[in-house]
């Protein structure tokens, strides 16, 4: 596996580009693919950038690194973006996902380099990241263990199981991220099954909790580097307010986009509107 080129100082400006690159990459492979999930892939691209390249010791080759878990499966494209911009896949292989000759699935496989665990099944993912924690707590390992939840997912009970285990376990090394873009397959969070106050409820489970902008990377990466200074013995949580199909202008808060592909006229328009981020 190569080692990844992350940034050797952070810079919010460079940041910006890099996530516009990630924006490209992701609706260009599911166009291509004509299946995927870019509403949701599209939300979370700012906050999976600052964890990869301003935040997270990371380095696939070493057991003692920090850990990156994508609970909400279906923004697999954002992931895998990521990833070829670190130089851990080949970013010819974006442009086959969701097909038979390649290798990158519609949802996160271990076979695919970088991914830490499969994930798509609501909640697994979340759950598994509370035992890597675990795991790093027993064999005293100094880093974290980060997962990133969808709104509409925190509607499964596994999620809530977990979140009190979490506390349970005193897994302070655990820092949990809910994109809160308000809308799931169905429609609004709160007009399928209301959420209400995610913030107050995981309070009431233990954790500590942050609430910031997810397309600002100041305060996500600001929120995130505090939350990792909190040794008290509580996992953190952080409810990134994001909107869905950032980036894309009729994707933008389009419940539709979910897990639609754009057709070829739309994948047109998406591309000219995030042509800047093909190059820089």
């Amino acid at each position: 596996m190569m080692a990844v080129n992350k940034l050797d100082k952070v810079d919010i400006k460079t940041l910006e580009k890099i996530a516009k690159r990630v924006r490209y990459k992701v609706v260009k492979m599911i166009g291509l693919a004509k299946s995927g999930h870019p509403g949701g892939s599209l939300s979370a691209v700012d906050v999976m950038v600052a964890l990869y390249f301003a935040i997270m010791d990371y380095d696939p080759n070493k057991k003692d690194r920090d850990r990156f878990v994508l609970s909400k499966g279906h923004a697999a494209p954002a992931l895998y973006a990521i990833l070829s911009e670190l130089n851990i896949i080949d970013e010819e292989e974006l442009w086959k996902l969701r097909k038979l000759e390649g290798k990158l699935q519609g949802h996160p496989s271990m076979d695919t380099p970088g991914v830490e665990i499969a994930t798509g099944s609501l909640g697994q993912g979340f759950s598994a990241a509370v035992g890597m924690a675990l795991g790093y707590k027993i064999d005293k390992l100094d880093k974290h263990i980060y997962v990133l939840l969808g709104d509409g997912e925190c509607q499964e009970g596994i999620v809530w199981e977990a979140a009190m285990a979490a506390a349970h376990y005193k897994l302070d090394n655990l820092i949990a991220i809910v994109d809160r873009n308000f809308l799931q397959i169905d429609g609004h969070t709160e007009d399928v099954m209301a959420l209400g106050n995610l913030a107050e409820k995981f309070k009431a489970f233990g954790w500590d909790v942050f609430e910031i902008d997810g397309h600002n990377f100041k305060e996500i990466i600001e929120t995130i580097e505090k939350a990792k200074s909190l040794k008290n013995g509580k996992p953190k949580m952080i409810i990134a307010y994001t909107t869905k199909g950032k980036g894309v202008s009729f994707m933008e808060g389009n419940v539709g986009f979910h897990g639609k592909a754009p057709n070829e006229e739309q994948l047109k328009i998406a591309l000219e509107e995030l042509k800047e981020g093909k190059n820089d």
